[in-house]
């Protein structure tokens, strides 16, 4: 009798895997189509525009593109590395505080960040008009650097990208073995032979990947660079298709752009292979720490604080201000829609990548074939495509598919239904979740890989498929990585500027095109109401991810 009971839930549980792995291939295939059909346009003839575009303003693109990239490598790498050594391995007063007080300008738009240091430091502003009163000088007395150009725009993404690569680099220190650490001491290395020779070469795929987000949001933003007058790949594309109004130069543009992107993780999956530094000690508790004081304390407190400052503490203030002295008129019922807007738009991308995510992951768990996890990694290509791409590669096979579905409804009707995909928030979604899926589902693959086999097992011998398993033992176990993941998917896509922009309905503007809307017309006042709500709301994962990874794990000790 318990043979059979075993065996009665064999039999669809045998189609199950089979079920999980056509939905985990086909849903890639469906999130991955926008990348395509820009790749696809490759093989397109070329445009007069885009010979125009090669001939006159592509360099640009280019330079002002490996510009941007080296520079703002530099300052994530500096400020992010730096600050993870201090508040890992040195106490000083006020350390456990940027422990996690170092993320906040995580949750910062970078577009955000450009706003408020342009009323700051503009001719007109606060900090221009004080030295001018200060020395009475006039306009030509003095020479003041241009916050709106590409220098600027490298300070503005590095003091909001540095928590990437301070998250990882801090990840990576708090993982290493107290027991290299003391062979070093004994040799004689101070703190910095320590750092630079034992501590960093062990970071560095760590460092490596942080750097690699950092400068795929480079690429993808669309908002900072528009706003400074920076011409990049973003900003030509958005020219080409609504200025220009030729898509298919606008697709070839992506492509370039996806090019740049392949290039960048094949750069960071080069050096994680090359990286083989391993610890055969099992001692990872880091006991011995540098406390600091007098003159080192003071300079670790104020190394930690710069980017807090000018990353996160200044923009506020300066957004608050500019808010209670002329903030959005709109702020009643126009503003309400906004923000209805906005939440609607996360809160079914956050729910759908959820669930998705849920049951791809699951189908990576019980049917591990090189197909799923080929398909799983399709899935998350998305993420490191820049939004202004994946908007392209949407809305040209979407907008087709509309007009012949139009068309078949008259036919079939005698009356046209107009657009029913894009002139609606459905190929906005879809937009949404071939960008932001991939942050979902690594989120979800974290949790499941925390998750026994034996409690798969148990269930199953239980009677329960393997649908039953994942609604009555994996979903309760999961319940904090799906959480953690909604918020994470629901902040980025309340942030998410070129996709929203491009994509949108007619007549259904989001905070974050009206922050840039308000801001492109000159009227920051009225676009800081927008922006510090997009920066309130982005607090709440910040504050979760700070206690869920930068804690230590069980069983290992905090530095004290």
């Amino acid at each position: 009798m318990s043979a059979e009971l075993i065996a009665t839930p064999a039999a669809p549980s045998l189609g199950w895997p089979r079920f999980l792995t056509v939905f985990a291939v086909g849903l890639a295939l469906i999130l991955a189509l926008p990348v395509v059909v820009v790749l696809f346009n490759l093989t397109a003839p070329a445009t007069e525009t885009w010979h125009h575009l090669a001939t006159t303003v592509l360099s640009d693109y280019i330079s002002n593109s490996l510009l941007l990239m080296s520079g703002v490598a530099l300052g994530v790498i500096i400020g992010g590395v730096s600050t993870a050594w201090l508040t890992t391995m040195c106490r000083f007063p006020g350390s456990r505080i940027f422990d996690w007080a170092l993320l906040l300008p995580m949750a910062m738009p970078a577009y955000v960040m450009a706003y408020a240091y342009t009323d700051l430091l503009q001719f007109a502003g606060p900090v221009q008009t004080a030295v001018r009163e200060a020395m009475a000088w006039g306009p030509q007395d003095y020479w003041f650097p241009d916050v709106r150009s590409v220098g600027g725009a490298m300070v503005m993404f590095s003091l909001v990208l540095y928590p990437y690569v301070y998250l990882l680099a801090r990840a990576a220190f708090l993982e290493q073995s107290d027991s290299m650490l003391e062979v070093a001491r004994v040799s004689g290395f101070g703190p910095w032979h320590t750092f630079r020779l034992v501590a960093l070469p062990l970071a560095r795929p760590g460092i490596v990947a942080g750097t690699a987000l950092a400068l795929m949001e480079v690429l993808a933003d669309y908002g900072t660079v528009a706003y400074f007058g920076v011409s990049t790949f973003t900003t030509g594309i958005f020219r080409a298709w609504f200025s220009l109004g030729d898509h298919t130069a606008a697709a070839q543009l992506s492509a370039i752009l996806l090019g740049f992107v392949f290039l960048l993780l094949v750069l960071e999956r080069y050096s994680r292979r090359g990286a083989a530094f391993h610890s055969s000690s099992h001692r990872k508790r880091l006991r011995h720490v540098y406390h600091l004081q007098g003159w080192r304390a003071v300079g670790a407190l104020g190394f930690c604080g710069m980017p807090l400052i000018f990353g996160f503490c200044v923009p506020v203030a300066v957004m608050a201000r500019m808010a209670w002295i002329a903030g959005d008129g709109q702020f009643g019922a126009r503003y309400l829609t906004l923000t209805s807007n906005t939440m609607i738009l996360a809160a079914v991308t956050a729910s759908l990548a959820v669930c998705l995510a849920l049951i791809v992951g699951y189908a990576g768990r019980i049917s591990p074939s090189l197909l799923v996890q080929a398909a799983n990694r399709v899935a998350g290509l998305g993420y490191a495509v820049p939004g202004a791409v994946i908007a392209v590669g949407v809305l040209i096979p979407v907008t087709r598919l509309d007009h012949v579905l139009a068309n078949f409804i008259e036919w079939l009707t005698g009356a046209n239904p107009g657009l029913l995909l894009t002139g609606g928030i459905t190929a906005l979604v879809y937009a949404y979740l071939a960008r932001f899926f991939a942050v979902a589902l690594q989120t979800v693959d974290a949790g499941l890989a925390k998750i026994t086999p034996s409690m798969s097992d148990a269930a199953r011998a239980l009677g329960c498929d393997p649908l039953a398993t994942l609604a009555r033992v994996h979903a309760p176990l999961l319940w904090r990585s799906a959480c953690t993941a909604g918020l994470l998917v629901f902040v980025d896509v309340m942030k998410e500027l070129p996709a929203t922009f491009v994509m949108r309905p007619f007549n259904f503007d989001t905070l974050a095109v009206q922050a840039y809307n308000l801001a492109s017309d000159e009227r920051l006042a009225e676009a800081s109401t927008a922006a510090l709500t997009i920066v309130v709301v982005g607090l709440i994962p910040l504050f979760i991810l700070s206690r869920m990874i930068l804690r230590p794990q069980p069983g290992r000790a905090e530095p004290h």
